[in-house]
């Protein structure tokens, strides 16, 4: 029986609590954060352990290694990756050759996952920025356009996946006109539904064949005033599901970050004192407004409890999700590395 949530750990090794609690538990995943990275074995070491514990060879373990500000594996153990801006600015001189350069290059990016057991990426960002949106998405982004974000967000995937290493699509619906970080404060999105649909919801829908995708912390208040799309069955059943037609596994952002706090204020009829801690209402709330499996990703211990508590098992159609998603993995195919590397240093170097 697989629970129905992905959990981070808090070292470069598995405490026996650790050990002890993904034995039972059966975390669906494992995600990676700088803080669990040190070398190539000892990350080799970490995944292993990892999938001999929950018994799944298959079994995904994620991380956020899309270069830039957002790269948990780097330097001198790994290679530096530019940020997506970098991509979109070949793009735009010569669309083809930027194309070509993401791919190739996501390629690679992939083949450092595989080589340590990293079987899921959290990229690309479909995110679209907007004048005066928060920074927190930047130069993360492949550009101003819905048409070219779609483009080489699909290019980026496609590297990966050429790779072995499965894609999840963020941060759906769309984080670019959020004017803070949700790490840190609610975003309240109050653009017309008809600019969403134009404009941020727009690469979402390009990619809706995705395997996976990853929710935004975010409230549009055009579609639920009330709640952000993670804790919304409007949003993820009106628009995630039915609107924009991804059907693939839809994991929440991270429980654990803030503007979570606030959002439990925004539930009209919700009562904290209903549910047992501030964790269990998020987890509850997550899966009730449609999340197939909740992530949680800063390790504390009590609280990956409650998640797994109120996660429950994986089953029914998001067991069916999680299958597909991991059909999607195939083995790495054969690609010039070489080239690939030329690729990268002559971004790095404009970077």
């Amino acid at each position: 029986m697989i629970g129905a949530f992905i959990c981070g750990c808090t070292g470069v090794e598995l405490s026996a609590d650790e050990e002890a609690f993904f034995r039972d538990a059966q975390p669906w995943g494992l995600i990676l954060f700088a803080r669990n990275v040190d070398n190539r074995q000892q990350l080799c070491d970490l995944t292993s352990r990892f999938r001999e514990l929950v018994g799944r060879a298959d079994a995904p373990v994620l991380i956020d290694q899309e270069g830039g500000r957002v790269q948990r594996m780097g330097p001198p153990e790994w290679r530096k990756y530019p940020p997506g801006r970098a991509y979109a600015d070949i793009y735009e001189l010569d669309a083809l050759a930027g194309l070509s350069a993401t791919r190739l290059v996501y390629r690679l990016l992939a083949s450092d996952l595989a080589e340590v057991g990293i079987n899921v990426d959290c990229l690309p960002v479909l995110d679209v920025p907007q004048p005066g949106g928060h920074k927190i998405i930047g130069d993360r982004s492949y550009g101003t356009s819905p048409e070219q974000v779609a483009l080489l967000g699909r290019a980026a995937a496609q590297g990966l996946m050429d790779g072995g290493v499965l894609p999840v699509i963020k941060h759906i619906p769309g984080h670019g006109r959020a004017l803070c970080d949700s790490h840190l404060e609610l975003p309240v999105v109050d653009a017309p539904l008809q600019d969403l649909e134009q404009t941020d919801f727009a690469p979402f829908a390009a990619l809706a064949d995705a395997p996976m995708a990853m929710t935004a912390h975010v409230v549009y208040s055009a579609i639920d005033e009330d709640a952000p799309c993670t804790l919304s069955a409007k949003a993820i059943g009106d628009v995630v599901r039915k609107q924009l037609g991804f059907d693939g596994l839809l994991m929440s952002d991270d429980l654990s970050m803030k503007a979570l706090d606030a959002s439990l204020t925004h539930m009209v009829g919700e009562e904290l004192s209903n549910f047992r801690s501030s964790m269990h209402a998020r987890g509850e709330l997550a899966v009730k407004a449609g999340c197939d499996v909740l992530l949680h990703c800063n390790g504390d211990m009590e609280e990956m409890k409650q998640v797994a508590d109120v996660a429950g098992i994986l089953k029914g159609r998001a067991e069916k999700r999680a299958l597909r998603a991991l059909s999607f993995q195939r083995t790495p195919d054969d690609f010039d590395v070489a080239e690939a590397e030329r690729v990268l240093d002559s971004m790095m170097a404009m970077a």
